[in-house]
């Protein structure tokens, strides 16, 4: 891979934010859960399509902090439009591990 300037990096708006919605996405062509996350008020819930079923049930989803790309633009994946991009560490077979800040911070703190 090349390297990025910085403002290519200052332009990513990773943020925290807490899953208060996760359930299966039934019509994605790989196995993934539809989440519902709120980034605090300035930049509000927003939904992602995430591939971590491998190691994740939705029950045990709920009230997880996440790190995500909250600018990209919209994407829709079947019927669902999909706000951002939760951040994961991909293993050998593939299984995803949520990124997560290592204590609790308020939603939307944005990572630098």
């Amino acid at each position: 891979m090349e390297p990025i300037s910085w403002t290519d990096f200052e332009s990513i708006e990773m943020r925290i934010g807490t899953i208060i919605e996760a359930r299966p996405f039934e019509k994605a062509r790989n196995p993934a859960y539809q989440l519902l996350i709120d980034f605090g008020p300035e930049t509000g819930i927003k939904r992602s399509s995430a591939q971590i079923t491998q190691l994740y049930e939705p029950e045990t989803l709920m009230g997880k902090q996440v790190v995500a790309v909250v600018n990209f633009p919209v994407k829709q994946i079947a019927n669902f439009f999909s706000e951002c991009l939760v951040l994961g560490a991909v293993g050998v077979n593939k299984e995803i591990v949520l990124l997560q800040p290592e204590r609790m911070v308020p939603n939307g703190q944005r990572i630098a």
